[in-house]
């Protein structure tokens, strides 16, 4: 009978997140597979956990996720932790999972800390639809693709960011999504120094080009608001004529009719006027 991977979500900063059921599984597993070994045997031995430990990483995810699964085959049941937060989440474990589920591997997920999940409910900006990006592609056809559709989501996004890159992120978002956009700039979080700096987009780069950031970063940034979308895409249709705004639907093959009804519905008035327009032009 196959053994069972059990994904460990630890701390992301304040060893005191650690839960009570993820020090069991700990101890109890006969492997823990941690993202950086040297990293993770000082939360070990916070803990006083002494289960063996072995690398499992970005570079090697592929070959020793064989190997794992192997273990895993043969009725050993193995703990993966990464260096901080949930495993899977912009941390190495996507991969594991698929392979455990395509040996027939049984997996099971122990929650915890989330750095995502924290920054957003800190945010004071809305939590009840979210998109989560983590990290921009550094490929730059990738990221432009990215950015690209993002500037009209509605929802509230969550991106993370290294210090040293926040200001060059903080300047690109600015110049994409508007500087007047809300965001809130998590740092530390957890920790003693946490800070949580709710401004727009151009205070926030303002700020941070003046103050040096320290400690890994989250942007959660509001979603763009559907009435101001739909101003806007309102006033693209009043920069045309009716008469060639009718034509852009008849051309289509939509009847008269209809094209009045769509005609109106864009402009946001009712349909007799733009009926009464049409008899008198």
């Amino acid at each position: 009978m196959a053994g069972t991977l059990y994904l460990c979500a630890t701390p992301i900063g304040n060893l005191e997140d650690m839960t009570f059921r993820v020090i069991h599984t700990l101890k109890e597993v006969d492997l823990i597979a941690a993202e950086d070994t040297r990293n993770s045997i000082k939360l070990l031995n916070h803990f006083e956990i002494q289960t063996p430990m072995t690398s499992y990483h970005e570079f090697n995810k592929y070959e020793k996720g064989k190997k794992l699964v192997d273990r895993l085959l043969e009725g050993q049941n193995i703990a993966l932790i990464t260096d901080a937060g949930t495993p899977g989440i912009s941390d190495p474990g996507e991969e594991l999972v698929q392979m455990c589920y395509e040996a027939g591997v049984p997996v099971t997920s122990l929650p915890g800390a989330a750095a995502c999940v924290t920054a957003l409910t800190l945010s004071g900006l809305s939590t009840r639809r979210f998109a989560f990006e983590a990290f921009l592609p550094t490929d730059k056809k990738e990221r432009e693709a990215v950015l690209t559709e993002i500037q009209n989501e509605t929802r509230t996004i969550v991106m993370y960011e290294a210090p040293h890159r926040l200001v060059k992120t903080l300047k690109l978002l600015t110049e994409r999504l508007g500087g007047e956009r809300k965001v809130t700039v998590c740092r530390e979080l957890t920790k003693r120094y946490e800070t949580v700096f709710r401004s727009t987009f151009a205070e926030a780069y303002t700020y941070y080009q003046a103050n040096e950031p320290k400690g890994e970063c989250v942007l959660v940034i509001s979603g763009r608001s559907r009435e101001e979308m739909r101003k806007e895409e309102q006033q693209r249709w009043e920069e045309i004529s009716v008469e060639a705004h009718m034509e852009h639907y008849l051309s289509k093959g939509i009847s008269k009719k209809d094209a009045m009804r769509m005609v109106a519905k864009d402009r946001g008035v009712p349909k007799r006027e733009i009926y009464n327009y049409l008899e008198k032009n």
